[in-house]
């Protein structure tokens, strides 16, 4: 070890981030673990770095006995009297040992140690550096393509991008420069992994943060996103101050603070005409949050119009929405995307009825109640005289007495009905 020891110390800080310490602690525990494969132990191995040298020292600890049992741990009281007089049984004596008797296999032994310690040193500055920006945007670069993913250069990793992440249409290049929104970071025993997307629902709150200063200070929150990436997003946002109109911020002038979100993303579609992709935009509706559950169900739907939200009641997170016959389809949206978004932003699950749909079901409800309600007459009891015991009492009376039926039913009634005043 030597001078040229602590410049390659200094340049691994500088260019890996490892600090001196940590390394130097590495190689310590590297030269223990040497000791203790070339000599059986390793309690009396005490290793000592000169800073200024940059070298390191290795001393075996021996205590002053009688009788020596053990040579690596003991030493006669003869021996150390021969070294100085002042020692005596009991006193610790430092024997430095040369680091060449480790020979190979002890320099083999330290030079992964310190490998193994700089790998995990290395893991954990990268795991922390990324975990920082987890739900987060970072800009890289295209690198290289698999079947399931786009790897991402994000500086000192490389992050997976996978199909279910990416933007449908979008096609890149290597060496392209994207933007991406960091949902994951894990550490393995593989090492670190970074998921990033381009279709997460909360990429389009992050670009409203970096591009309108008024989401970035507060002014205006964004409450909760619904996104079907490439084709259409929903934002309820609401406003902080009775002075800023939360949909006019959101949107801009114009249009521009909303052009500048989607001018992020290149999907491409197919277009039966011409025959090839064609750029498209990803429209995104912005909606205004409101703490009433039925209100915030109307301004969703939109922009359909709504007669009315019931809410259900035995699942307080379901509703029916009622919209006028002629507004249906706009209401479901194209293969359902609109109910859909709906749904998503604000965590209801949403029934939509037209309304002929809705008087006609509840027409077959009160027709069943009615149903329900009424009762039959010959299911009728009289003064708690069962029907089928009344009606045998009467035709008995009528064979002994020979009575038509009037008249022998009046005389089953009087004899069992008593008289009320």
């Amino acid at each position: 070890m030597s001078k040229e020891m602590l410049e390659a110390f200094r340049i691994l800080e500088e260019d890996k981030g490892i600090k001196k310490e940590d390394i130097i602690e590495a190689v310590t525990e590297s030269l223990r673990s040497a000791y203790r494969r070339r000599y059986g132990q390793a309690d009396s191995a005490a290793i000592e770095f000169n800073e200024k040298t940059g070298d390191f020292r290795v001393f075996t600890v021996r205590e002053v006995v009688d009788e020596v049992f053990d040579s690596r741990l003991e030493i006669s009281l003869k021996d150390a009297l021969a070294i100085n007089t002042a020692y005596e049984l009991g006193d610790k004596i430092k024997f430095e040992e040369a680091p060449a008797e480790f020979g190979r296999v002890a320099a083999q032994s330290a030079k992964q140690t310190i490998m193994e310690k700089m790998r995990k040193q290395t893991r954990a500055i990268t795991y922390n550096t990324y975990k920082e920006h987890e739900n987060e945007i970072m800009s890289g670069t295209v690198e290289r393509f698999d079947n399931r993913f786009i790897y991402v250069n994000l500086g000192s990793i490389e992050a997976q991008l996978s199909k279910q992440d990416q933007i449908p249409g979008e096609v890149f290049a290597s060496h392209d420069r994207i933007e991406v929104f960091v949902y994951k970071v894990e550490d393995n025993p593989r090492g670190v992994n970074v998921f990033v997307s381009r279709s997460h629902p909360e990429m389009i709150k992050r670009l409203m943060e970096q591009e309108i200063p008024e989401v970035y200070d507060g002014t205006v929150e964004i409450m909760s996103v619904a996104r079907e990436a490439g084709d259409r997003t929903k934002v309820a946002v609401r406003s902080h101050n009775p002075n800023v109109d939360a949909i006019g911020t959101i949107v801009g002038r114009g249009g521009a603070n909303i052009k500048k979100i989607t001018s992020k993303f290149h999907p491409a579609k197919y277009d039966a005409k011409s025959g090839r992709m064609v750029p498209t935009e990803e429209n995104i509706d912005v909606i205004e949050w409101v703490a009433d559950p039925a209100e915030f169900i109307y301004n969703s739907i939109a922009p359909a119009e709504v007669d009315q939200v019931i809410f259900d009641e035995e699942d307080s997170k379901r509703a029916l929405v009622v919209v006028p016959d002629n507004k249906l389809s706009l209401a479901i949206g194209r293969r359902g995307q609109n109910v859909r978004l709906a749904a998503h932003l604000t965590g209801f699950r949403i029934d939509i009825k037209s309304a002929s749909e809705f008087e006609e079901m509840e027409d077959q409800y009160f027709a069943v109640e009615a149903e329900q309600e009424e009762v039959p007459a010959e299911a009728e009891s009289v003064e708690g005289l069962e029907v089928s015991d009344f009606a045998e009492e009467v035709e008995v009376a009528q064979e002994e007495r020979d009575l038509p039926v009037e008249e022998a039913s009046d005389l089953v009634l009087e004899s069992e009905v008593p008289e009320q005043e």
